[in-house]
């Protein structure tokens, strides 16, 4: 049994908004210990959460690059992404508007322009 495209374009698309959300909630929690009153629960919940997160997504940027034939530079671009707070999410956008989400290219064959 072969895993289908969709179902690793549709894995990689929740995973990126995950951890944008954990990224955020980390961020918030931050926020609270440090500005607010010192409480970490925040950074307790979401500090595993968002390491998780971020694990998962790595992981499955990689498997996502070899499944649909992504080349050398989206790859990068979709690793880099998950460094900057929510920055999987333009990421997920732009490969999804590229057509890089669809199915794997043929070969010979490259993404059409996006105007």
């Amino acid at each position: 049994m072969s895993i289908q495209p969709r179902t690793t374009a549709t894995a990689f698309r929740v995973v990126a908004v995950v951890e944008a959300v954990t990224w955020a909630g980390l961020l918030v929690g931050m926020g609270f210990k440090y500005l607010g009153g010192g409480s970490e629960v925040g950074v307790h919940v979401f500090g595993p959460l968002h390491g998780g997160a971020f694990m998962l997504y790595v992981a499955l940027t990689v498997a996502a690059a070899l499944h649909l034939r992504w080349g050398i530079w989206p790859t990068l671009v979709a690793l880099a992404a998950s460094v900057p707070p929510l920055g999987t999410l333009p990421a997920e956008w732009w490969l999804r508007r590229t057509g890089r989400l669809d199915r794997p290219r043929e070969a010979g064959r490259t993404p059409e322009p996006v105007a």
